[in-house]
């Protein structure tokens, strides 16, 4: 497998741009499964995630073919059925949670689909049933059948759906079905992250009603017909990856301007940050970081989207391991999500954890050595710390990185880190 060797010890200092959104990309390719429209997408980022759904959506039918980092998407033959089921196989859905889309985009043009369950992150359980519950009440039925969830449906009703928990897998699944679905259904508790809002806005483009997307309540208006004109949607620049830069500047105590962002969509990360002792400037697209020889240190809790990324909480927690006194993160939107605090641990980061709450003692600094990747942020965080720390720190495991950051060691080697990829 492929290591990552970093040289610890050198600020971040230059300039980047931030790729697209892979949370937005994804739910909108298994989209371009509504229409036989040509769909291009423009900001796609090239990464493993990101094969992983083309390869789903070839499988069921399309063509498609990279230009640069634009995608063109068409239609090239019919859907491949086992019977009277349309078949997500295993091999290709295993290797995602986010496959698990490709569900409610089936269902809105087929009656009967046969769907592998996902994997993923070691992030905890998170299950499906949340999806599947949503989608009975807008008619379908279901049963499990050797690893698949086998989904049957008549007629598509629309519906009043309220979430338990804001998921944002399950509201982008609902929204998929909806599409397909004449009149209103109501997704009430929805998720509001601006990737729900891009999904939304591909929808539109292709005929779907949607009113309140970004909000907690989103209602859908199914088309009747979808578009079949020429699509091009542009992908929106990917908060955690900016998020995670600018991170990462203000841990080796850099200088640097980001290029292709959202900054709205990162305000509570830029807010305590700059409560961190951090200077962050704001103009037009553009981030410019400078970071403090004095870190101050400051509690966080995860929650949906505006709250604190979850997807944040182990870069930030890099950072407070090099801060000035005592900081607690309280992680609420998984469990099992401090794998990473043990390889911080090994680096010299004095962390504590209790339940769901980790206490961070800030040091003076920490020493590079050998570490494992869990999962796709916590391999972030890692880096943070490698690039932050004295010495050299071997990173293994590193296809989890390869699933989330595009050019990662590309755009770090840039900004001046020394950072090398060995096969």
């Amino acid at each position: 497998m492929d290591k990552l060797i970093i040289q610890g010890g050198k600020k971040l200092e230059g300039e980047i741009n931030i790729s697209g959104a892979k949370n937005s990309a994804l739910p909108i390719l298994f989209a371009t499964m509504l229409t036989d429209a040509d769909v291009v997408l423009e900001n796609v980022p090239k990464l493993m995630d990101i094969y992983g759904a083309i390869s789903i959506i070839e499988y069921l039918g399309k063509k498609v073919v990279w230009l640069g980092n634009t995608l063109k998407i068409v239609s090239s033959k019919s859907i491949p059925k086992e019977g009277k089921y349309v078949v997500a196989p295993y091999d290709l859905i295993r290797k995602m949670r986010a496959s698990f889309l490709i569900s409610g985009v089936l269902l809105a043009k087929n009656k009967n689909i046969k769907v592998a369950l996902p994997g993923g992150c070691a992030i905890g359980v998170r299950p499906v049933d949340i999806h599947i519950s949503a989608f009975e009440q807008l008619g379908c039925k279901h049963y499990l059948q050797e690893g698949y969830v086998v989904f049957n449906r008549e007629k598509l009703n629309s519906a009043k759906v309220k979430f338990k928990y804001p998921s944002v897998g399950a509201t982008e699944n609902v929204m998929l079905l909806a599409s397909g679905i004449d009149g209103e259904t109501i997704i009430e508790n929805a998720a509001q992250e601006p990737e729900i809002v891009d999904l939304a806005n591909f929808l539109k483009k292709i005929g779907v009603k949607i009113v309140g997307d970004g909000s907690n309540k989103i209602s859908i208006y199914g088309a009747k017909k979808f578009n079949n004109t020429k699509i091009v949607h542009r992908i929106i620049p990917d908060r955690i990856e900016t998020g995670t830069y600018v991170i990462a500047v203000s841990a080796t105590k850099g200088e640097v301007i980001l290029k292709n962002v959202i900054f709205q969509h990162n305000k509570t990360l830029i807010k305590k940050l700059k409560s961190c002792g951090i200077k962050i400037f704001l103009e037009n697209n553009s981030i410019y970081i400078k970071s403090t020889k004095k870190i101050k240190s400051k509690n966080i809790v995860t929650s949906p989207y505006p709250g604190f990324p979850t997807d944040l909480q182990a870069q930030f927690m890099v950072l407070m391991s090099l801060s000035k006194g005592k900081s607690v993160i309280k992680e609420t939107v998984f469990e099992n999500r401090f794998v990473h605090a043990a390889e911080l641990q090994r680096m010299g980061a004095n962390i504590r954890i209790k339940g769901n709450s980790a206490y961070i003692y800030g040091v003076e600094k920490l020493i590079g050595c050998p570490v494992m990747v869990s999962d796709l942020r916590a391999g972030a965080a890692l880096v943070i710390a490698g690039l932050a720390a004295e010495g050299k720190t071997i990173i293994n495991r590193i296809y989890h990185l390869d699933r989330g950051y595009e050019m990662l060691e590309q755009k770090l080697s840039k900004l001046g880190a020394n950072i090398k990829r060995i096969k």
